[in-house]
């Protein structure tokens, strides 16, 4: 009995104006999740297909004869390890660089009354907004007299200078957020400001480091116009930047480069992925009521 009082209940509930609004939700939100997860199914069903078929004139929507071969061609492939290599090289670096700064600015700017603070904060919502390209030519001619352009610190700089400002507008408020008597009870416990930051404030908004860690080492993954421009020789290219070896006089090997793009995009999805979990914690993980 009490099951098709639910059933009766929920059948109600669906002629209800906020039932219909419901219905209307999920289906634009299918629709949405269509276009975003079709592309990368394409990608990795196109990565395991044959040459043949890749090139066939009939489109398929999944491999009819599966194969590892486009993987294993870019896996074995030296062009494709030294460019992996200068990958997590520039991402490793702008993500060390960017939050050496971004960190200890964020927290000057959440714990203490700094003047311009908002002029400061609109400043680094600007240059979010900014493209890159604005910035290819002072930044050229600067890391020129700095004598950088060749190196991999060159364009780990460049999206360093772009990760700071998100990093500063994300940790600002978990900084704000904790109690002033935390650092009053540190203070009598004999901490000092460096101690007092590395034992009790960056464990308490890890689900904040964890998130700029994440978006500001996928930011030097993703690089490709800073690499382009400060790294003219081809063995520093990143990944982004040797996705071109693919495309030839004869034709482009579609399987190939699919394969070459899984690669570039299952770490990003894996991430998200991980970064989700952190973000839906962090609502109540760490905090600390008065």
């Amino acid at each position: 009995m009490s099951n098709e009082k639910e059933k009766a209940v929920k059948k109600q509930y669906w002629k209800t104006k906020e039932g219909r609004k419901d219905i209307i939700n999920c289906v634009i939100s299918v629709i949405i999740a269509f276009f975003f997860l079709f592309p990368i199914y394409w990608l990795i069903q196109m990565s395991f297909k044959t040459d043949m078929e890749s090139f066939g004139k009939i489109v398929t929507y999944y491999p009819h004869e599966f194969t590892i071969d486009p993987w294993l061609q870019n896996l074995q492939d030296a062009d494709f390890l030294t460019s992996l290599k200068n990958s997590l090289l520039i991402a490793t670096c702008a993500m060390l660089i960017s939050l050496a700064f971004g960190v200890p600015a964020a927290y000057g700017m959440g714990r203490y009354k700094v003047k311009g603070t908002k002029s400061f904060m609109l400043t680094f919502l600007v240059t979010q907004m900014l493209p890159a390209s604005v910035m290819l030519t002072p930044m050229y001619l600067t890391f020129s007299k700095l004598h950088l352009l060749g190196t991999y610190f060159a364009p780990a700089i460049a999206v360093a200078a772009g990760s700071i400002p998100f990093i500063v507008v994300t940790l600002r408020p978990y900084f704000k957020s904790i109690p002033v008597s935390l650092d009053e009870a540190a203070r009598i416990d004999g901490c000092n400001v460096f101690r007092s930051f590395f034992k009790i404030m960056i464990p308490t908004i890890k689900t904040g480091i964890i998130t700029v860690v994440v978006i500001s080492f996928l930011n030097g993954w993703n690089d490709l116009i800073y690499s382009m421009t400060f790294n003219v020789k081809a063995d520093m290219r990143p990944l982004t930047a040797n996705i071109r070896k693919f495309q030839s006089k004869y034709g482009t090997k579609w399987n190939a480069i699919m394969a070459y793009g899984a690669i570039l995009v299952i770490p990003v999805i894996l991430a998200f992925v991980f970064l989700q979990k952190y973000i839906v914690g962090g609502l109540t993980a760490g905090a600390v009521k008065e």
